[in-house]
C-alpha cells in the first residue's frame, strides 16, 4: 500500500454472517476442507504459552460436543468445523473493521468496504462507487452483466457454488427460512461485534 510505483486499491466484501452460516450448513461437505484450514489458522494466529483465560465453549457448535475433550460424532464433524470456522472469520472481520477504523488517511483512501446486500439492492451504484474508488470507467455491458447476475428469474437455493443469473435478492433474507432461532441467536453472539460495525 506505501509503496509509490503501484495503485493499489483494496476492496473488502461483506456478507451479513447468518447468511454466510446458511450458505456454509448447505455447502457443509464441500466447505469442510476449508474450515478445517480456518481454524488451524486460528491456533497459528493464536500466542504460545497458557491461555490467558479460559475460553467458553464454542457458540456455533452443536451442544455437548466439546464436553469432556471428547470429538465430534462423525455426523457432526461438519457442523463443528463450520461453526468453529465462522467464528474465526467474523473474529477476523473485526479485526479488519478496527482497523479500518484506525487506519491513517492514505490507507483509508486505499481502502473501501461493500456489502453483498447492498450490491444485490442496488448494483448499478455500487458497481458504479467501486469502479469510481478503484479509477476505471463503467463500461455498459458490465452494468448489463451486473444486473443480469443479480436480477436473474431464478433462484438456485441448493446449489449454492452455482454462478448463474438468479435473483439474488432472494438469497439476503432466505437465512430466515433456514436458519433456527438457536443458530440465529448463536451467530448473532458469536458475530455481534462485526455485525454491529457493518449495521446488520
Amino acid at each position: 500500500l506505501r509503496e509509490p510505483g503501484l495503485n493499489l486499491r483494496v476492496v473488502q466484501l461483506f456478507r451479513d454472517p447468518r447468511a454466510v452460516h446458511n450458505s456454509r450448513l448447505k455447502a457443509r461437505q464441500a466447505l469442510l476442507r476449508e474450515s478445517i484450514q480456518v481454524l488451524r489458522s486460528r491456533h497459528r494466529a493464536e500466542p504460545r504459552g497458557p491461555p490467558r483465560h479460559q475460553q467458553q465453549q464454542q457458540l456455533l457448535l452443536p451442544p455437548g460436543l466439546l464436553g469432556g475433550g471428547r470429538a465430534p460424532q462423525p455426523q457432526h464433524r461438519a457442523e463443528f468445523f463450520l461453526g468453529g470456522a465462522l467464528e474465526v472469520i467474523c473474529q477476523a472481520w473485526l479485526r479488519d473493521l478496527l482497523l479500518a477504523r484506525r487506519a491513517p488517511a492514505w490507507l483509508r483512501r486505499r481502502y473501501t468496504q461493500l456489502r453483498y446486500e447492498d450490491l444485490v439492492r442496488e448494483p448499478r451504484a455500487e458497481l458504479r462507487r467501486l469502479l469510481r474508488f478503484a479509477g476505471l470507467a463503467v463500461p455498459p455491458a458490465l452494468e448489463t452483466f451486473v444486473l443480469n447476475m443479480t436480477r436473474g428469474a431464478a433462484y438456485s437455493s441448493d446449489r449454492p457454488f452455482l454462478i448463474s443469473a438468479r435473483d439474488a435478492r432472494e438469497a439476503i433474507h432466505a437465512w430466515r427460512e433456514r436458519l433456527s432461532r438457536q443458530q440465529v441467536r448463536q451467530v448473532e453472539a458469536a458475530c455481534g461485534e462485526a455485525m454491529s460495525l457493518l449495521a446488520y
